[in-house]
């Protein structure tokens, strides 16, 4: 297994942001990919945080790129998306919340190591790549819109999982296997990198993927998600 970057590495923080200024875009407008409502208010207490339908949002072109992406898909095979932006208070309340978890867990562990085991599975509120409209965390689907096993859920933590949620996990099915190939196929073809800590989590044109592909800087930072509702 290749060196796992995290989000929490000085290296991402240390990459330029030269803001393109693309807009963000509702990805349900043509109505061309699957959209899974779950994260419109999936219980977590967090709901004042969220701005309306925030979550069906992305940078122009990091949608163009999931497009791309579905057209390279088997025609029984479709992307399933689950969540794009997500409002910087509300990346800092997810961080902080697994933050609190691991730290009841782990009370011997320094606020650096703290730090870097929940950067594996919520990006720290600085770098956040959600928050810049340039992520998305979604899976496959049949052609009648049924999530296909992928090995486990979307957004199961490391210690939920036993690290199943990592990309290149061995203890999956063969078939989640080859669904997770398939899945990164095409979205590596598309431009897209994984943050591989999360196999449902990819993203385009933030300061992960800039250190990841060689760019001199990101082309999205943090924006703000203006409800038309």
């Amino acid at each position: 297994m290749s060196e796992i970057i995290l989000m929490s590495d000085p290296r991402v923080a240390a990459i330029p942001v030269a803001e393109c200024g693309e807009r963000l875009v509702d990805v349900r407008t043509d109505g061309s990919l699957y959209v899974d409502e779950r994260q419109r208010d999936p219980g977590d207490g967090f709901a004042h945080l969220r701005s309306a339908d925030a979550f069906a949002h992305l940078r122009a072109g990091v949608l163009e790129r999931l497009l791309k992406a579905q057209s390279l898909l088997p025609p029984e095979v479709r992307l399933l998306f689950v969540e794009g932006y997500r409002p910087l208070a509300l990346q800092r309340a997810y961080f902080e919340e697994y933050a609190d978890e691991l730290r009841a867990l782990h009370p011997d562990w320094s606020a650096a190591r703290l730090h870097a085991a929940a950067s594996r599975y919520v990006s720290p509120p600085e770098i956040a790549p959600h928050s810049a409209g340039a992520a998305v965390d979604l899976t496959l689907a049949d052609a009648d819109g049924r999530e296909l096993d992928l090995g486990t859920r979307m957004n199961a933590d490391p210690e939920e999982s036993e690290g199943a949620c990592y990309t290149d996990a061995l203890d999956i099915s063969a078939r989640a296997r080859a669904h997770r190939e398939l899945l990164g196929s095409v979205l590596t073809a598309a431009g897209l990198v994984n943050y591989p800590t999360e196999w449902w989590h990819w993203s385009y044109g933030d300061r992960y993927w800039a250190l990841l592909t060689g760019a001199d800087a990101a082309l999205y930072g943090p924006t703000e998600h203006t409800s038309t509702a």
